[in-house]
Formats: structure tokens, C-alpha cells, sequence
């Protein structure tokens, strides 16, 4: 399938266990292309093989079989879309094979300060696509057809499509020399760094973008132009690295938003048929972003074909649907996925200066023929009342002819707002949760977070719920009970307990450093002692990794009580536990 996709073991890239010293060498040139990019890679279409792999760059980065043969389905339009010119789209795919783990030793770093939702992906693939269909009768089909794929495990869907629409053009024209090129100025760019606004020179042209931190507020206006009187030409400021145009997206189904939004909250399983792979994996992923600040935690497909390799498994009728968001272009699906809960089908969006005509929600026992109108297909009743409000003042603001991004920024708004108003009774519920501060003594083992109890909570809603944020009305508890049993649930509790726990973790760290040591030690056996230097050793440990929120005084007091502690004990313990 792939002609020059270069051979050798998937590359190193200080990813996969210990390496060689020669291929650490080999390997360090790409250090800080890996992170931003996996690699790119070129799909063409061959008469007697269908789309081929043409090209992956850098060469020595391995693909299996299974993720090749995704990479050229996905990079193709269907043959139902007719896209001629130019389209861009995306696509998610589970890697296969190698470490599920993240990969790089950056990546804890990144993690640690970005928002959920733009953390690096451990276990799957984002494919960025530019494809150019043609006709050119020098070629025996008729026509020039090549996608330009750039993969990633960052969901930066903005930034690389502006990246994109840079290179694949001149790609396109002058083939190899350029891509290596445009690959070597990469590997040139800083690191992503949460909170930084960074200049990223590609191609004579630079892009300033500034790198989400979750410590940003969410509205958090776009980057203002950094002062570099001797930056020449002046930068491409881009206003986001991953926000689409949620208006533009969302314009056929404005007055379903709502519903979208407790269907997305609840993990339900929807798929979305657009004519085109632009239309499906922009509604996809417009959808998913309707979540933030909260991680979407259940498994997506921006654009998925019947080639797919789990094709089978997302459409088997002997199992309930999994929790999976598809979009599809190819009609056939309608039939295959009829069992599916919730099919949303798109037509081609009107851009007048009247509200685009509305899908109708309709049952789904209407969904029966590849024909099938546009519509929200579901037996789904929402639990909150419509923001009539809202789609008033949206409707005015087309009349107006409003600009766009301010179009964007209402809906995005208010669904910022509903989700907020939503997690907010559960944040403060949660941290009730938490231990006081007092009942954590240096020598004892930090108290347990108290279990979170359904019940307990859904009490406190009629004191401390929705309604003090949000003035929609409706059936909160009822969307609460259904969202105790959602992946989204599972979730957001296992992260937030794991940061109370992490927090616990260092309150007691830093209760040890403000405690008598030397008073402590004078009652204590050699075997406590050591145990001591164990657990302050461990937590010194966390604490340098980011994995507890500890101030760096603390981490030096820390390290002056281990050397205290092991300069009091007997020399033959202190060579076992600090070995020359």
C-alpha cells in the first residue's frame, strides 16, 4: 500500500523504552517536530490499488498495516461527496499497536497545564487532510487526486488547517523538496507550552498563536500581537488554535442546540450524515467542543468510512450502540446504523441573511429510506426548556447581518454557560468532600476523600443547584440522574478525586516541612525512620514530576529533612540508602 513509507522499527523519538545511543542520536534531530506532529503523509490514488500511500515523512516513522490502510481510506472523500477543488477535513483513529501510554516525556509537562479538552491524545491519531481533486487529462483516470495529510496527537484543528492551506498548495506544485522543507522549519519551532503565545516561521510566513493553559479564563480573548518590531513579515495572528466557527457549524440546527448539547452531556451514541467529509467532521467536532470546560470522554470519529477497521464493531446489532459520535457521508450508513438511538443529517448549509432552514426533530421509526430528508432522527424528549431568547437575539443578528465571530461568541456563550451552571452544584458538592486542612498531621497517613453519594447530592440541589447561574427551566434532577450513569460522569469524578487526592498528598507534604523533625526522631526506631525517607522520597518524587501542586520551598525543605534524617541513622543504613 505505501511506496516509500521508509523502513525500520516505529521511530524512537525518546518514546518507546531505552534506545540505542545511535538511534537517540539518529533520532534527536526530530525532537521537537514529535511535538507538534507525528508525521506527514501523502496519499495518492493508484488504478490498480485504490488510494496508496505514497509518502511518510519523516521516514523512519513506522505505521502498521491497520493504521496505514486508515490513513488512505480516511484521507479520500467518499465517492458520494463529489468534492472537486480543494476540501480540507479531519479524521481520529485508534492507534494500533505500541504503547497505549503517552508517548513523549513531554507530554505529563503539556498535560499538566493544558486544558482537559487539548490534552495530547494517548491512544489515538488526529489526521489533518488537504485533498485536491482535479482534472488533468496527462493523468489515465482524468483527473489530479492527492491528499496532504498531517498527523498529530494534538486536537489543534485550526492550526494545522491554517498550516495546511500554506503548504499543501505549494506541495501540490513542487512535491517532495518542498515538504522536506517545510518539515525542517518545524522541527525548528519551540515546544507547546500552556499559556504561551508562541511564533511558529513557516514557509516565509509566520503564525502567532497562543497555547491554551487551563488556568485561562474560558472566554479567554485571542492573543493580542506580541511586540517584535524586528519580526519581518509581521505574523498571522490566530485568534484560536482549536475553535471552530461554532455558528457557522451549527446554523441548520440552531434550534436543537439544546438537545445536541444534553445528548453530547449524556455520552449518547449520534451520528451525523453531511454530504461532505468538511461538513460531517466540522458538525462533529463543533459538537463535542459544546461540552467545554468539561472533557468529552467517550469516543468520537470526525469522518468514518464503510473501509473503516471498526466498521464492524461500531455497527453490530447484537449490542446496544456504543457511546460513539460518527460522521458519515455515505447514505448507506442510514440503513446500517437504524438501530443507532440519534441520527442527525445535515444538508448543504444556506448562507443568506435568514435563518437557514431548520432540521425538524422527527421519530426515528421515519428514518427509512437512503433518501431520507435532513433531520434530528431520535425518540429523545429534552429535559430543559428551549433559550428562546437566544435564537431571538441569533435571528436579529443575521437580520443585522452581525459579523460572524460575534454570532459565535453568543452561542459559544451560552453554552459555556449551560455547561458551567451544570458542573458548578457537582464542584462544590465534590470539594464538601475534601478533608479539612486540620485533620491532616504530619505523621499519620492523610484522611480518606468521604465516597460521593448520588442522593446526598441531588438533596443539596434545591439550596445550591443550576438555578442560582441559569435562568433556563426544566428537569435538572432528572438530566442529573441520567448523567450519574454517562462515561461523562465516570470521568470528570475520577479526575477531579485524583486531584483532591494529589492535593491531600501535598497539604501533607507540606505539614511534614513545617513539623519539628528533630523532635519527632528522638521516640523513633531505625525502622521508622526509614520509612520516613521512603514516603518523603516518594513524594519528592511526585512532586517533581507535576503530579502534586507543591511550591518549590516545600520541595527544598523536603530534601534538606531526607539528608537530616539519613545523617542521623548508623553508616551501614545510610550506604543503603544513599548508595556511592
Amino acid at each position: 500500500m505505501d511506496a516509500l513509507s521508509g523502513a525500520g522499527p516505529r521511530r524512537a523519538r525518546g518514546r518507546l523504552g531505552a534506545a540505542s545511543p545511535g538511534a537517540r542520536a539518529a533520532a534527536a534531530p526530530w525532537a521537537r517536530f514529535s511535538a507538534w506532529l507525528e508525521c506527514v503523509c501523502v496519499v495518492t490514488f493508484d488504478l490498480e490499488l485504490g488510494q496508496a500511500l505514497e509518502l511518510v515523512y519523516p521516514s523512519d516513522f513506522r505505521l502498521t498495516d491497520k493504521e496505514k490502510s486508515s490513513i488512505c481510506y480516511l484521507s479520500f472523500p467518499d465517492s458520494h461527496s463529489g468534492c472537486l477543488g480543494d476540501t480540507q477535513f479531519s479524521f481520529r483513529i485508534r492507534q494500533c499497536g505500541g504503547q497505549k501510554s503517552p508517548w513523549h516525556a513531554e507530554d505529563q509537562h503539556y498535560n499538566s497545564g493544558a486544558p482537559v479538552s487539548l490534552q495530547r491524545e494517548p491512544a489515538h491519531y488526529f489526521g489533518y487532510v488537504y485533498f485536491r481533486q482535479v482534472k488533468d487529462s496527462s493523468m489515465k483516470r482524468g483527473y489530479f487526486q492527492k491528499s496532504l495529510v498531517l498527523v498529530s496527537r494534538l486536537p489543534f484543528v485550526r492550526l494545522f488547517q491554517a498550516l495546511l492551506s500554506l503548504i499543501a498548495p505549494e506541495y501540490f506544485d513542487k512535491l517532495a523538496p518542498c515538504l522536506e522543507a517545510v518539515c525542517s522549519e518545524i522541527d525548528q519551532w519551540p515546544a507547546p507550552v500552556p499559556g504561551q503565545t508562541l511564533n511558529l516561521p513557516v514557509m516565509g510566513v509566520v503564525l502567532q498563536v497562543h497555547v491554551p493553559s487551563r488556568v485561562d479564563r474560558p472566554e479567554h480573548s485571542p492573543p493580542k500581537q506580541c511586540s517584535h518590531e524586528n519580526l519581518l513579515p509581521a505574523p498571522v495572528v490566530l485568534t484560536s488554535i482549536h475553535e471552530l466557527d461554532l455558528f457557522r457549524c451549527f446554523q441548520p440546527v440552531l434550534t436543537h442546540v439544546q438537545t445536541l448539547w444534553e445528548l453530547m452531556l449524556l455520552g449518547e451514541p449520534l451520528v451525523v450524515l453531511a454530504p461532505s467529509p468538511a461538513m460531517s467532521s466540522e458538525m462533529v467536532l463543533a459538537l463535542i467542543s459544546c461540552l467545554q470546560p468539561l472533557k468529552f470522554c467517550c469516543d468520537y470519529r470526525p469522518y468514518f468510512t464503510i473501509h473503516d477497521s471498526e466498521f464492524k464493531e461500531f455497527t453490530t446489532r447484537t449490542q446496544a450502540p456504543p457511546n460513539v459520535v460518527l460522521g458519515v457521508t455515505n447514505p448507506f450508513f442510514i440503513k446500517t446504523l437504524q438501530h443507532w438511538p440519534h441520527i442527525l443529517r445535515v444538508g448543504e448549509p444556506k448562507m443568506s441573511g435568514d435563518l437557514p432552514k431548520q432540521v425538524k426533530l422527527k421519530k426515528p421509526s421515519r428514518l427509512k429510506t437512503l433518501d431520507t430528508k435532513p433531520g434530528l432522527y431520535t425518540a429523545y424528549s429534552a429535559h430543559l426548556h428551549r433559550d428562546k431568547a437566544l435564537l431571538k437575539r441569533l435571528l436579529k443578528g443575521l437580520q443585522k447581518k452581525r459579523p460572524w465571530d460575534t454570532q459565535t461568541a453568543l452561542l459559544r456563550r451560552h453554552l459555556l454557560e449551560l455547561t458551567q451552571s451544570f458542573i458548578i452544584p457537582l464542584e462544590h458538592y465534590m470539594a464538601s468532600l475534601m478533608p479539612l486542612q486540620k485533620s491532616i498531621t504530619p505523621w499519620k497517613t492523610p484522611p480518606q476523600i468521604r465516597p460521593f453519594r448520588q442522593d446526598d447530592f441531588l438533596r443539596s440541589l434545591e439550596h445550591a443547584g443550576p438555578q442560582l447561574t441559569c435562568i433556563l427551566k426544566g428537569d435538572w434532577l432528572g438530566l442529573y440522574r441520567r448523567f450519574f450513569k454517562s462515561p461523562h460522569f465516570d470521568g470528570w469524578y475520577r479526575q477531579r478525586h485524583k486531584e483532591m487526592a494529589q492535593k491531600l498528598e501535598a497539604l501533607h507534604l507540606e505539614a511534614i516541612c513545617e513539623a519539628n523533625i528533630e523532635t519527632w526522631m528522638k521516640d523513633k526506631s531505625e525502622v521508622e525512620v526509614v520509612d520516613l525517607v521512603l514516603k518523603l522520597r516518594e513524594k519528592l518524587v511526585q512532586a517533581q514530576g507535576h503530579q502534586l501542586p507543591v511550591k518549590e520551598t516545600t520541595l527544598e525543605r523536603a530534601q534538606l529533612y531526607i539528608e537530616t534524617v539519613v545523617g542521623s541513622l548508623p553508616k551501614d543504613l545510610q550506604a543503603v540508602l544513599c548508595p556511592p
